[in-house]
């Protein structure tokens, strides 16, 4: 009987001994797991450089779009400036058209001429009324306007100071811009 107690003894005591090593058996194999699932640093290297090739090249598709659009607005803008008279220079082309046709009568009258004067400024008017070019043609007793008449001279006259007197010539402008200012004739003071 002695002897089946120690056996049993020496059971349970290789019994515990051999507990402990499914323990460490599953702290190795959770070590193993982890090492299986996180990457390893060759693999984070080669992800990182990865992004960084693909964030290069948007970056350089972005660069290279930028480049295009400023390229295109300047062509834009220097076709702009090349063709800026082109609608005006359409508007002037039959009022060319009407003086030489004017010159090619052989036999003119005083009455044909001025009748084709008068239809060619009309046709210049139009031009001009097309592309905003407009008269500065103040009325006598109007005010002086620096920013729009020039005088030339002041004259004794009985209106107030610095109003106008007489118009020399007709001033324009364009697009809300002086052209050419209107020379003008002022009044002296009293």
């Amino acid at each position: 009987m002695q002897e089946q107690e120690n056996q049993q003894a020496e059971d349970l005591v290789s019994a515990e001994t051999v507990a402990p090593e499914p323990v460490a058996d599953a702290a190795v194999q959770a070590e193993a797991a982890a090492a299986q699932t996180a990457p390893s640093a060759d693999q984070v290297v080669a992800q990182l450089e990865a992004k960084v090739a693909e964030l290069q090249d948007a970056f350089m598709r972005a660069k290279a779009d930028g480049e295009n659009i400023r390229r295109r607005a300047q062509e834009d803008i220097a076709k702009a400036h090349k063709f800026a008279i082109e609608g005006f220079a359409e508007a002037m082309v039959p009022v060319r058209d009407s003086l030489e046709m004017a010159l090619k009568i052989e036999t003119p009258s005083i009455e044909s001429l001025k009748e084709g004067v008068e239809m060619t400024l009309k046709q210049l008017s139009a031009a001009f009324e097309k592309n905003r070019l407009l008269e500065v043609n103040p009325v006598p007793g109007e005010k002086l306007d620096p920013m729009k008449h020039q005088a030339i001279s002041m004259v004794p006259a009985e209106q107030d100071a610095n109003t106008i007197v007489t118009v020399l010539q007709k001033g324009y402008t364009i697009a809300d811009r002086l052209l050419r200012p209107a020379l003008v004739t002022v009044a002296q003071g009293k």
